[in-house]
């Protein structure tokens, strides 16, 4: 081998192993990234596990109050309130032709 060959070789693998070395920092980086997303998430699943806890079927809330697991029955009023319909015991079953109204909302929130 000729002494340009031989410098064009080590040349060629000094360009490769810069290649990897590139490729090897964005794989690190890229390691970090996902190192950093996953401990996001575990803290989030976590903060969600204890509120979920703390929401079981007569469980006290922040302020003092039960809270009161809404069901299906209480979506399907819901429902039919948006669909147009008076949910309250005054008009239940009827149109509502004049907007909102505070007994069917007053039933709603509480």
């Amino acid at each position: 081998m000729d002494k340009q060959a031989v410098f064009a070789q080590v040349a060629n693998v000094e360009e490769r192993i810069g290649e990897l070395y590139r490729e090897l920092g964005s794989l690190k980086q890229k390691i970090v990234e996902l190192i950093e997303e996953n401990q996001k998430l575990q803290m989030e699943n976590e903060n969600l596990r204890k509120r979920l806890d703390s929401q079981e079927p007569g469980a006290e809330a922040e302020g003092g109050e039960k809270l009161i697991q809404l069901g299906e029955g209480y979506d399907n009023l819901a429902r039919l309130y948006q669909e147009g319909f008076h949910i309250c015991n005054l008009h239940y079953g009827s149109l509502r032709t004049e907007g909102d109204c505070l007994f069917c909302l007053s039933f709603l929130h509480k």
